[in-house]
């Protein structure tokens, strides 16, 4: 059975436009096997704590501390996010764009599950990721454009999403984006139907990938 995660990022929730765009994602994926579980993770507006003293004090050690061996506090919801992960088939990820990169509330996710001797290894040749690659799709909103000819802003959200989860093993990304929320509502109806087009002819040709959820690489 299909089992989706969905990681909810925008402080305003239902209403972001970011979410609209990954709750479509959803559908299209459920669309192939409407048996497809879902896990719902909010972490915008406040929802997920960033890491505590601990936790940074295990990532800082050279050796598996009491930390790890016996989770309390972030480390504790480190795991539980973590297993979420390794739970899926697909990662659906709805982000605004926060001063051209990743809002604080990602970036406390990625602390969680970016784990070095749980979901990476540090070697002498570089990272190696720990976790079975598997479909990751972004939705990302955002104020400015960024691509194309009326791009007026940079983009540091993409290519960081790419080399962190890179670095536990997700290399498969593909990015929708809904640009020019802050220009005025015609702009986002117009911006609207260029990524639903973009979506629905995506996902027309995505084949049903077989699930192999759980599998961690040692």
């Amino acid at each position: 059975m299909m089992k989706i995660l969905h990681v909810c990022c925008s402080p305003r929730g239902q209403f972001s436009e970011s979410y609209r765009i990954s709750r479509k994602i959803i559908e299209l994926l459920r669309a192939k096997e409407p048996s497809a579980v879902l896990t719902n993770r909010v972490i915008g507006g406040g929802a997920l704590a960033h890491i505590d003293a601990s936790y940074a004090s295990a990532l800082g050690a050279t050796e598996p501390s009491f930390g790890e061996a016996f989770p309390m506090g972030s480390m504790s919801r480190s795991e539980e996010l973590i297993q979420e992960l390794e739970r899926s088939d697909y990662v659906v990820i709805g982000t605004p764009m926060h001063n051209f990169t990743v809002p604080s509330a990602l970036k406390a996710w990625i602390d969680h599950v970016v784990r070095v001797r749980r979901t990476f290894d540090s070697t002498k040749e570089g990272y190696v990721g720990r976790l079975r690659d598997r479909p990751v799709f972004v939705a990302v909103s955002s104020g400015g454009r960024y691509s194309g000819e009326r791009a007026r802003q940079p983009d540091f959200l993409t290519p960081y999403l790419r080399a962190i989860l890179g670095v536990i093993g997700l290399n498969d990304l593909t990015v929708f984006s809904i640009e020019g929320t802050a220009f005025g509502r015609d702009a986002v109806v117009e911006a609207r139907i260029k990524t639903d087009q973009a979506l629905e002819e995506y996902f027309r040709h995505l084949p049903v990938r077989p699930h192999c959820s759980g599998d961690v690489f040692p």
